[in-house]
This record gives C-alpha cells, structure tokens and sequence, in this order.
C-alpha cells in the first residue's frame, strides 16, 4: 500500500536492510544468494501451476513475490557487475544476471501460468491490483506466450544472447580507459589542482585519461588544440572497434524478437508500453524539437563560430574538438563567467553534504551516515533514510549508498542502481548512486550531475513503501522516468541554495550575482545542445529500424542532418554511447521527460524553491506513487491540468 493507505496506528514494521557480505566473501555471496533465490522462485512458480488461488489477489501476491525474489537477484547483479573492484566478482554478477533473465523469459512464456492470470476474475481487486493484473498479462503477451512451441524457444534464444549482448557492450566502454600522454607545458590552462594531482611520470609526460575528471576539463581548458583533439579523439573511439559487431547482433535480434511477437519493429515494441505509446512517434518528435531548436542554435552557434574565427581566421566550421573550449572562452570573455573561478566553490565534500541538506529540507527527510555496514570498496558511504518528522523509533524508509569516484572496472558514466525495492512490510528499500566525479574540485555542470542523478534515488526512496514489487522506486514509464532528475537539476541553479554549501577556500560564499552570470551563460548553447541530443537520439532510433550494414557512416549522416558539430574523421562515437544499451531506439526520452520537467517546475515559486506545500504535493502525488498510476496522470494530479510543451519551448527560445 502507499504512504497514504498505511494507518498511522499500527505498529511500524523494522525491515533490515541487505546484510552485505565482506569483500573476501562477496563471489561466494552472490552465488549462494543466487542459486537459493532461483530456486525459491521456481518452488513458487510451480505451486502456482499446480494448485493455482481462486481469488485474483492472491494469485497476484505470489506473482509478486516470484517477482520480487527476481528482482532481488538482477539488482544485485547489474550493480556488482558494474562496480565492483573484484573482476571474480563482477563475472560472477553477470552470470547471475544471464541466469535470472532466462528463468524470467521461461515464466513469462509459460502458457500454464498465462492460463492462471487470465483466468481470473478482476472485480473483486482494487485499482493498483487491477492494473498489476493488466500488466502482468501484458509482459505475458509481449514475451511472446501466445506463440508456438518453436517461436517461444527462439524468443528465450533471442533474450539470452540480447542480455550477453549488453554485458559486453557494457564491460568494453567501461574497461576501455584510454589515455593521452603529453609534455606539461602542453597542459597550460588546465586548472592549478588538476596539475598537482598529475604529476610528470619518469619519462616527463602527463597522462590524461578518457575518465571524466580527466577529459572533461581537459577539453574545457587546455589551450593547446592538439592536446583537445587527441583528447576528444580517444574519448569518442571509446569500446571501437570491438562494440561495432555486438551492437549490429544487438540490433538485428531485438527486431527479430519485435517481429515476432507481432510488432513491425523494435522501436514500435519498445515504445508500446511508454508515455509516447508508438515507434513512428519517436521521429516525430525527434524533428519537432529540432525544428524548435534551429532559431537558437544558430544564434549561439554564429556567436562560438565568431569567437573561434579569432584564433582560427576564415574557419567555416567548430567540431567537438574545439566547441567546449570556445563555448568556455565565450561564457568566460562576453558572459563574465570563467569555470575555473567558478569550481573554486565547489569542493566535493561540501557539495555532497549540501545536496543530502537540500533534498532532506525539499523531501522531509533525514539522511543518517552508517559507518558499521560493510561495502564494496573503500569510497562507497551508506546513509539511512528517515522522514524528517519521524518520532523516535520509527524504522528507516530505506538505506542509500553513493559510490561517486571512479576506479579501474568501474562503469564509467552517472546512475542509480536498484540494490533492493521497497515493498511495504516486506523489505526495505535500498538504492545506489553511482558516478565518476573528483575528490576534489568540481566543475559546476558535475554538480548538477550530481543533483540530477541524486533525483533518480529520491524518487526509487520515495516510491519504495509500494505495495507490489511491480510498482516500486522508479517504476513510472520509461520516457518520464528522468523528469524528476532533470526538475531537481533546478536547485543546482538558486543562489540561495548554493550559497548554503558553496564555498572556497577562505569560507566566502559564491556571490549571488556570479550565480546569476552562471545561469545566463548556461543559457547559452542550449540550442545547439538540444540539437546534439536531438543527434544521439536519432541515432538511437534509426539504428534500431534501418540496422545499417555500416554504423559509422550511418552515424556520420544522421550528425549532418542533426548535429551543429561536423563529424571528426577516424571517430565513432556510437561505440562507446552505453544508452545504445539500457535506453535501445528510445535515447529521446531525456528530451521528452526535459518537456515535462519544465512544466512541472512551472508550479514551484523560483523564489520560495521550498515551500512546504506544493513540495509536498510534488513528493506525495509525482513521486511516492512510484509506477501505480500512468506517468501523465501523475502530473496532471499535481499540476491540476495535462502537461503541455509550453512550457519547455519558452525556456528554449528565450
């Protein structure tokens, strides 16, 4: 039951969290906890087939707990797999996943326990129970349950080869660091801090990797052109040319499996069961946002293209090598902004312990250190969630964890991870936040990272008291699923949010009018960033339904129709763009969810950013509900009417 439904008078339920085993015992763990929790899920399944409950509720409580033992195993596996400093310990996390995924497909093409669920009569169920029924019935039909014998065992083929697919994709980016080694005086505007933290090794060279505390501000500041472009060179050659194969299999399989189970294509599959409800749409919508972008992005594109002619007279065109250094020179000689005065009030401890300060005042709630509880690498810290206005006593809501520097065999990007769902008086919620930032200056657009992805564990704490596994944390659909991140991204942007915890090193706080340059200069290039987007998430689609025999000169083709930056020749960024993974042909979800994040940040006052009511309502009608409810009624129900783009294209065109 929600937060809503929970009588106050009853005694509150003490769920522990995941006791987490030391790192000498973590392979043994996952595979005990692996083996022990497909096996209870196979026992369940088959009482399920042989003595199924007459009434829909209870067959849906055992459902739900087959899924949530499921879950239990995948969660842990795709975070370990991902983060976890022992390779044995990874291998084995990715076969756990392999494993679980295959009994997942096996039972949602069971024609038996297809039979049980749509045998049953829904009258008697609730609202949620009823749409959990819906959808259960739905993951049947979409995993292909209806088909013959033949089609089925080539779908559980498909699913398993598919999530090999992925893993390996995945490991290729993440373990593919690679570097550029360069004499220090080639490093001259990099930041004084960056420069002592990489000393000259024995051979008197500096080595720059392609790890984001390295490459970004490397691109940012260094003024030597060739060092930019070795730079953006190896980052965009990140997992080539070994990705290149995996993801022309990864494509033709996912539009086998589509075509299969009934769908013309594999974004048309995908997109039946998001906000944006058809695969034609997608394209729609991709050319609606490049068309609202043209106006600024050539605006702003004029002004980088005239500050680059300065140094590079008679240039016709900017690419990637060089945008992010002039856009800095731009923000930096006409908008008064310099990045590097800027991160001085950014240093990561403070910036961690304001963001836990900002969202506990903007949620309700208590983030409470644990420093008994083992973890898997030295970096990684674990806080216990509380509501704010808990009484003493009251049991944790839930336990987070933030494992934000990189490592070798870390996955290299931002993300939160689900490490249990939380389901009322059943188990705890536990979430993890994984990043790749320095330890210690920040650059101000990783802090905002930061917010962004610390949105996405808010919301998996917040909608963790659900009462189905099926609809809790981030359960919403999947092109919504990034609006709360991208609305609390607006909280890295006040200045009397960020004066309460940035700081430099005498103490000062960051002056209120640097603040407001900081956001008149983050307006700048916002045109041509939508743009880029707009490029990535064509990308996403058009590899997906056309499945070209050649990726790169695809890709090169859709960033001439799309993108503002020409192609770098001898580059393939495809190979190491991970959301060709997890996100498939659906990439524009980031800019579907930024429409509805402007709208939904419409209804707070920019200059009371927490006033308790309508965060409230934010956080008891948008978040808590978790996927209970269709992620457009969600919204309506706090904006008091449907979203609209109005919002989001006034915001672009200003």
């Amino acid at each position: 039951m929600t937060d809503a439904q929970t009588p106050r008078t009853q005694p509150p339920i003490v769920l522990p969290p995941i006791n987490l085993p030391e790192a000498d015992r973590a392979r043994e763990w996952v595979e005990t906890r692996t083996r022990e929790g497909l096996a209870a899920v196979r026992i369940l399944a088959d009482e399920l087939r042989s003595a199924p409950p007459v009434e829909a509720l209870a067959a849906l409580r055992v459902w739900d707990e087959i899924s949530l033992r499921l879950s239990n195993v995948m969660a842990v596996g795709s975070l370990w797999a991902n983060v976890h400093p022992l390779e044995e310990v990874r291998t084995s996390c990715e076969h756990a996943q392999v494993v679980a995924d295959r009994l997942a497909t096996e039972l949602r093409q069971d024609r038996n326990l297809y039979d049980v669920f749509a045998a049953l009569d829904p009258s008697p169920l609730d609202v949620t129970a009823a749409r959990l029924l819906d959808k259960t019935l739905e993951d049947f039909r979409r995993a292909g349950v209806d088909r013959d014998d033949r089609t089925r065992a080539r779908l559980t083929e498909i699913n398993e080869r598919l999530t090999t697919l992925d893993q390996d994709f995945s490991r290729n980016i993440r373990d593919d660091v690679h570097t550029v080694r360069v004499a220090p005086e080639r490093l001259a505007g990099m930041p004084l801090d960056w420069l002592d933290a990489h000393p000259a090794d024995d051979e008197g060279l500096v080595t720059v990797t392609t790890d984001y505390p390295d490459s970004v501000p490397a691109r940012m500041f260094v003024r030597d052109p060739g060092v930019r472009r070795d730079v953006t060179v190896a980052f965009l050659n990140r997992g080539w040319a070994q990705n290149e194969p995996l993801l022309t299999e990864m494509f033709a399989l996912r539009h086998e499996l589509a075509d299969l189970v009934g769908y013309p294509d594999w974004a048309s599959y995908d997109a039946a069961v998001k906000m944006i409800g058809t695969g034609p749409a997608i394209p729609e919508f991709i050319d609606r946002i490049t068309a609202a972008a043209e106006a600024p992005m050539r605006r702003d594109l004029d002004v980088l293209l005239e500050r680059y002619r300065q140094d590079v007279p008679g240039a016709t065109a900017i690419d990637q090598a060089d945008a992010g250094h002039y856009e800095e020179l731009v923000r930096k000689e006409q908008l008064d902004v310099d990045a590097q005065q800027v991160r001085t009030y950014f240093d990561f401890a403070k910036v961690r312990q304001g963001l836990l300060d900002v969202t506990g005042r903007l949620f309700g709630l208590r983030w409470v250190p644990v420093h008994d509880t083992p973890v898997w690498h030295e970096d990684v810290t674990a806080y216990d969630v509380y509501d704010a206005d808990a009484p003493a006593g009251e049991p944790a809501r839930g336990r987070i964890y933030l494992d934000l520097h990189p490592r070798e065999g870390k996955y290299k990007h931002a993300a939160q991870f689900t490490l249990a769902d939380g389901v009322a008086g059943r188990q705890l919620c536990e979430g993890v936040l994984v990043c790749n930032f320095s330890r210690g200056l920040m650059e101000h657009d990783h802090v905002v990272t930061l917010f962004h992805e610390f949105g996405h564990l808010v919301h998996h704490v917040l909608a963790g008291r659900s009462a189905w596994t099926r609809f809790s944390g981030v359960a919403t659909e999947w092109d919504f699923v990034e609006a709360p991140s991208q609305m609390l991204e607006e909280w890295a942007w006040d200045a009397e949010v960020l004066r309460s915890f940035a700081t430099d090193a005498a103490g000062e706080p960051i002056p209120a009018d640097l603040v407001a340059r900081m956001r008149a200069a983050d307006d700048f290039g916002k045109g041509y960033h939508a743009r880029t987007q707009m490029f990535y998430a064509a990308m996403s689609y058009w590899f997906h339904t056309d499945r070209p025999a050649d990726l790169t000169a695809r890709m090169v083709e859709l960033q001439a129709a799309y993108s503002p930056f020409p192609w770098i020749e001898g580059t393939h960024m495809f190979a190491g763009f991970g959301h060709l993974g997890g996100y498939s042909s659906a990439y524009y979800t980031y800019m579907w969810s930024l429409v509805i994040s402007k709208d939904l940040f419409s209804a707070f006052d920019p200059d009371h950013l927490f006033a308790p009511e309508v965060a409230r309502r934010y956080r008891d009608l948008v978040l808590t509900p978790g996927g209970s409810r269709d992620a457009a009624d969600l919204v309506e129900a706090f904006l008091g009417r449907p979203y609209t783009f109005d919002a989001y294209a006034a915001w672009l065109t200003h």
